[in-house]
């Protein structure tokens, strides 16, 4: 009996080569619509769909291989005298090898098309014959990447397709339906909708493509690979790199990382983090007023942050907070970096320069550093959810978009409005900073930063001891992720000479902080939004 091949392709790479070495070892080719003129003008023989189904194509293509002369031929076992019993008394003929790739769905999302154009593009038919195909893949050869399509020319050419060939091409199979159907079930659910109907869903979708393989992960023995949503292109799948050795897994973790905290003060027309609720609770009647914001960081933790004029001002201040840290890390500027801060940050080692956008006399400086990675980001990141993983599962919460929940002042002293610029720089800023943060600020710029200590009096105390150092005359203001258990913060706070502190309050003692303020004479706020990060 002869043997049968279905192509079914929206990508038409290298099928004129596979059907063209079917034909020539005498396989008949079923195929559809597009596929089959392609090949018919390609000179290869080719039999439609509707002849082996008797039923032509119906309903604007939406049916054409739904049907059980294509399905039986897929899933009978040749080994199963029965299947092939059935199959001899209908009048049907099995199919041993079958090439589908599917809509663009993935595209079309992106492209943004309205809800009725992106539901044509849910691919029905493909699905269900590749996972029939797959399914019996022992009798089956089922083809979804053209990167496949030699390797397996190759063994039919050689007379015997290993089994083990077989269902790895299965799995494919599987791993391409899963991102689709992850992608249809995003798009459909609008899980990126905070708060809404289906915000957790019984089932979390994922879509994820490979994007390349990593030279190790964390550590050198720890292998690793970068995966990007399929549907919704995020800020670092935009990213376009302009010069420098490949990105680590480390480096794509404090890329994202510096990339969030500089866009936190605002992108070109994305608002800053936090500008809506200033402006419900009428804090200095609207946005921060300087938004060129620079950030540096080491090990996915900031180890600088500074709002200024220029972006020359800012970085000169981001510098200052730690000139010890910041060599070997990552630079992230949210407006297009200049020559003349190109120039200062080629006096040091980095890893990573990201902004926007660069002028062409800052590119060319930086390009001197054979290594430096420069990353051009188009897009302001917009996740709406985060995710870390566990052993066995996956937790995910929304991102942390809200900055305060209240603006209360809690002490008799109150804020000055130098002060309240800075605290509210502070509070964006801290949210980047490992718990349990400390951000010590002096005219919209971090001075001193502590986090990533298990109880909060360390990394004040670490802050503060840095801010010393960076500054002539005592920092103004601290700020804090989380409310302080104890007035020993503050009573720290006080012998540095910190005018006025802001953190979320919502401890039990939270009146034994407020009193040591009021002895001191610091203005402290109360936000009622805790800004965790572990």
């Amino acid at each position: 009996m002869k043997q049968r091949a279905l192509i079914s392709v929206f990508n038409k790479d290298g099928i004129r080569e596979l059907a063209g070495y079917l034909a020539g070892a005498g396989w008949e080719i079923l195929s559809t619509g597009g596929t089959a003129r392609y090949l018919e003008e390609n000179r290869l023989p080719v039999t439609d769909v509707s002849a082996v189904t008797g039923f032509p194509e119906c309903l604007d293509g939406r049916v054409k291989t739904l049907h059980p002369a294509i399905h039986a031929g897929l899933l009978a076992r040749r080994d199963v005298k029965a299947h092939m019993e059935t199959l001899e008394r209908q009048g049907l003929g099995p199919i041993d090898l079958v090439c589908v790739n599917l809509y663009p769905f993935f595209e079309k999302v992106r492209a943004g098309l309205s809800l009725e154009e992106t539901v044509e593009f849910i691919d029905i038919g493909g699905p269900a014959m590749l996972r029939s195909a797959a399914k019996n893949y022992r009798d089956v050869l089922v083809l979804t990447d053209p990167a496949d399509y030699g390797e397996a020319a190759a063994f039919l050419k050689a007379g015997a397709v290993p089994e083990e060939f077989r269902k790895r091409l299965a799995g494919k199979v599987f791993d391409l339906t899963s991102a689709y159907d992850g992608a249809i079930a995003r798009y459909l659910l609008d899980t990126d909708i905070p708060g809404g109907q289906d915000e957790y869903p019984p089932y979390w979708p994922l879509s994820l493509g490979r994007d390349q393989r990593l030279r190790y992960g964390e550590n050198s023995h720890q292998s690793a690979a970068l995966y990007l949503n399929t549907d919704k292109p995020g800020a670092l799948g935009s990213m376009e790199q302009l010069h420098g050795k490949e990105l680590g897994y480390n480096n794509i973790r404090d890329l994202d990382l510096a990339w969030k905290a500089a866009c936190a003060f605002g992108l070109e027309a994305a608002p800053a983090v936090g500008d809506e609720d200033i402006r419900a609770l009428g804090i200095l009647d609207g946005a921060q007023a300087r938004r060129v914001c620079c950030v540096a960081v080491k090990h996915n933790t900031p180890c600088g942050i500074a709002l200024g004029d220029t972006l020359l001002e800012a970085y000169d201040k981001t510098y200052a907070c730690d000139p010890v840290s910041i060599f070997g890390g990552i630079v992230a500027a949210n407006v297009k970096l200049d020559a003349a801060t190109a120039a200062k940050l080629g006096e040091l080692f980095l890893e990573i320069v990201i902004a926007p956008d660069f002028e062409d006399e800052a590119l060319a400086i930086l390009k001197k550093k054979k290594n430096l990675r420069i990353m051009k980001a188009r897009r302001a990141p917009r996740e709406t959810h985060e995710y870390i993983a566990v052993d066995g599962g996956l937790l995910v919460q929304g991102t942390d978009k809200k900055l305060f929940e209240k603006w209360e002042v809690v002490t008799k002293a109150r804020p000055a409005g130098a002060h309240i610029r800075d605290m509210i720089f502070g509070m964006r800023a801290v949210t980047f900073v490992k718990s349990n943060a400390i951000l010590i600020v002096q005219d919209e710029a971090a001075v001193g930063i502590g986090g990533g200590q298990v109880n909060r009096i360390w990394p004040a105390a670490q802050a503060l001891e840095r801010a010393a150092k960076v500054t002539a005359a005592p920092a103004p203001v601290l700020a804090s992720d989380a409310f302080f258990p104890f007035a020993d913060v503050v009573e720290t706070a006080a012998a540095a000479g910190i005018k006025a502190i802001v953190q979320p309050g919502g401890s039990v003692n939270d009146q034994l902080s407020i009193e040591a303020c009021d002895r001191h004479g610091i203005a402290m706020v109360f936000t009622g939004t805790r800004h965790f990060k572990h």
